[in-house]
This record gives C-alpha cells, structure tokens and sequence, in this order.
C-alpha cells in the first residue's frame, strides 16, 4: 500500500482512540492567574510558531538556547544523523562500479646454465605495467543494491525526524524544569515566611504562658506549628537544589549565576493562546509520527532487498591498460592489455537462508506498522489530554484564589477574636494551617497550568522551526 494511502486509512482509527501560617499584620497576595493568556487572540495551531515566539521569558529563553547547544542527548542524536547520512553514501557507492588506477614493475634476474644448457647466459628481465580496473561491480539488475540504498536513505530520514523529536522533547522538558525550579523556588519563600511569623506567634505565646495567661496547650500548639513550618523551609530547599541540578543535566553547561533571582511563578507568563479542535495535519508535523513513517518505508526496501536475494547475482571484473620491457615503450602501440571476467552467482540451495531472511523482513515491516499505529495513537492521546486541561486548569486556579481569599478572612478573623479573648488560640492555628495549605496548592496548580501549556506545544509538533 502506498505510505500516504496508509497514513489516510490510519486517520479515521487515530481520531476514534482520541476520543500552616502567616502572622496577622501579613497577607500572602494571590498568585497571579495568567489572564492575558486567556484574553488573547488565538494564533491558530501554536506550533506553527518558533519556540522563540512561544516562551516570551527572558531566563528561559537563554536556558533553552544554552541547552540547545550544549546538550549530550541532542548532540549524540545529531552524530546519529550524520552517521545515517554516510551510510546512504555508502550503499549509493555500491550501485557503481570501483575504478582503480594500477602501476607495477617486476624485475627478475636469471643466472646463466639455469636450465643446464651451454648456451643459455645470464638474463635479466623488467615488465612495465599500468592500467585501469573495475574491481567486483554487480550490476543491479533485480533491484537488491537499489534496496539496500533506500533502506539506508529511509534510515537517514528517520534519524532526522528522532533528531527533530529529540529537540522539540528537550524544549519542552528545560521549560517544565524551569517552571517546576520556579514553583518549588516560591513554596520555599513562602515557608521562610511561614517559619519566621509562626515563631515570632510561638514567642508572643510562650510569653503570654510565662505570664499566665496561655495554657501549656496553647504552647505546644504554637511550637508544632513552627516545627511544620521549618520542616517544610528543610524539604523546599532540598527540592529547589535537586531541581537547579536536574535544569544544569537538560542545560548540559553551568547556570547563570543569578538564576534563583528570577525562579519565580509571580512572573508575567504569557502564552500564545491555542483554540480547541483536533488538528488534522497532527500526522504530518510531528516529528516522531514521520520517524515511525520513515522506519516503515525502510522495512518495505529491506522487503525488497530480502527477495532480490533469491535472483543471480552477476558481478563483473575487468582491466585495460599497457604493458612492456621498458618505460619508453609503456605506451607505444602493440603493448595494450585487457582482462575481462564476469561471474554468475545462482542460489540453488542455501539451507533456507534467504527465505527466512525474506520472512524476517515481512515480520519486521508488521512491526513497524504496528509501532506507527502507536506513533498516531499516542499523538492523539497527548493532543486530546493537553487540550482537555485549558479550562479545567483555569477554573481549578479561580477556585483555588478564591478560597484562599476566604481563608484569609477567616485567620485574620480567628486572629482578631483570640485577641479579644471571644476563642482560644486552637482556632487561630486551625485557620492559619488552612490558609497555608491554600496557597501551597494555588502555586502548585498555577504550576501545573503552565506545564500544561507547554505540553499542549510539544504534542502539536511546535518547538523545531527556526
């Protein structure tokens, strides 16, 4: 079946399976939700753009670039190529014949009386040799070389694509380990700022117990709140340093030096706004899609290859050029010579080789095509599961400023009636731990928005263009 037949019959199949505490004088701001991404005028499908139109941050824009030139992974999937490349140079070679440029002397001295005769005297002989060979050329005449060269041209395309895959993969991965830095960067401040508040409340309180006036409930509630809040400082900056070193392995180089400076979700992020809909040229622009097509169109040519070896093989030997005693006469007239060899190579029995070479080549087309399914099948998936979390992970982020907007009230609320003595100190803490809990959630889902986006990019094929 043709490759482009194919693709369309897989079509409809791919859209079918696509189917804690603050102290009372401080109020944590909400995090800004992204709203002039929302507001903004859809571009159409956003992988038509450069990944230098889509990331508009500055830090983030020198990471990638960085991690474009200096990552291992990238770099080894680029000698890939070339390595692919030399191959369909190499199978290219074998279509034509092997000239070669030959010049000799051969000198011999033979003694006089050799051959035990009185009259045969001492000789001494030179031969001059020069000339052209064609050395073992086969010519093609069942299509076997022909094969073999587009399967190793199939190969280089494909190579290309994973060459391609690879970059848009590492685009998107610096970025997430980006945001992801950025995001746990934030949880850590705003645990420093819980810790320090939570332990100038368990100083007022263990004053307020010295005095008499506290209960030792109330003391060892305060302390366990500070000990939360410390815990916490402890375990954000052990993840902030994993995750520098996670983003300098992507990088493959050293990081600038004022890169937790600017390692924050409170950034203006903005986006390039993607509509919802199935894109329908998803088979055509991802890079991993044309890999898997270009594996499968090596499979037909080894196919090809595999057959051709039960036809003969006639190979061809041949030379021309000039012999004589001297230099001088090399290349006068009378000296020229020529050999010419052809050979037939018949199989007549191999014990089976070249027919189970032949069935291995069906079997490992019947792979491919099976790995090319899952190609379109996981495209679509990616596709459908990035597009699914646009409005839901608004909405979850409207949710989440909103409650921690109520839950603000309520601690400033609790705060003030333990300062007039209407509640005891239980429901301060109750109201303060909520509000933390709020906003460690509404950073990690203003991180998970983000990746989102970034996700959706990287399932549409965008990221590769120049």
């Amino acid at each position: 079946m043709n490759i482009n037949n194919f693709r369309l019959a897989l079509l409809p199949l791919a859209l079918a399976l696509a189917g804690c505490t603050l102290a009372p004088h401080y109020q944590r701001p909400a995090l800004p939700v992204d709203a002039k991404y929302d507001q903004a005028t859809p571009v159409g499908n956003v992988a038509d753009l450069p990944w230098q139109n889509f990331f508009t941050d500055v830090t983030l824009r020198n990471l990638i670039q960085l991690s474009l030139d200096n990552n291992r992974d990238l770099r080894v999937a680029a000698l890939n190529v070339q390595e692919a490349q030399q191959g369909v140079t190499v199978q290219r070679a074998a279509l034509m014949p092997s000239i070669n440029a030959t010049a000799s002397q051969t000198s011999a001295h033979e003694p006089a009386n050799l051959y035990n005769t009185k009259t045969s005297g001492a000789v001494t002989y030179h031969e001059l040799n020069s000339g052209l060979s064609v050395t073992s050329w086969e010519l093609d005449f069942f299509g076997r070389l022909q094969s073999l060269s587009d399967q190793a041209q199939e190969t280089y395309l494909s190579s290309a694509a994973t060459e391609r895959a690879t970059r848009i993969s590492l685009i998107a991965e610096v970025a997430t380990a980006w945001l992801t830095l950025s995001s746990d960067n934030d949880l850590l401040h705003l645990a420093q700022r819980t810790a320090q508040s939570q332990q100038e409340s368990y100083r007022l309180t263990k004053l307020s117990y010295d005095g008499g006036a506290s209960s030792d409930q109330d003391l060892a509630q305060a302390e366990s709140t500070v000990r939360a809040a410390q815990a916490d400082v402890a375990s954000y900056t052990r993840q902030v340093r994993q995750d520098v070193d996670a983003l300098r392995l992507l990088v493959g180089t050293d990081l600038p030096a004022t890169l937790l400076s600017h390692a924050t979700l409170d950034a203006n992020w903005q986006f390039p706004a993607t509509p919802a809909g199935l894109p329908s040229d998803l088979l055509t622009r991802r890079p991993d899609i044309m890999a898997a097509e270009h594996t499968l169109k090596a499979a037909n040519a080894n196919i090809g290859a595999a057959r051709a070896a039960f036809f003969p093989s006639i190979t061809l030997t041949a030379s021309g050029g000039s012999t004589s005693s001297s230099l001088g006469s090399l290349l006068g007239g009378g000296t020229g010579a020529w050999s010419f060899m052809p050979s037939i190579n018949l199989p007549i029995f191999d014990g089976g080789k070249n027919e189970a070479n032949l069935n291995i080549a069906h079997i490992e087309k019947r792979i491919d095509i099976a790995d090319y399914e899952k190609a379109i099948q996981t495209a679509f998936k990616e596709v459908n599961d990035a597009l699914a979390g646009q409005d839901t992970w608004q909405d979850q982020l409207t949710a989440l400023q909103q409650e921690v907007g109520a839950n603000q009230r309520d601690y400033d609320y609790s705060a003030l009636r333990f300062k007039q003595g209407v509640d005891n100190y239980l429901n301060v803490l109750v109201a303060q731990r909520s509000l933390y809990s709020s906003q460690q959630s509404l950073i990690s889902a203003h991180l998970g928005q983000l990746s989102q986006k970034i996700t959706l990019y990287k399932a549409l094929g965008g990221g590769w263009k120049s």
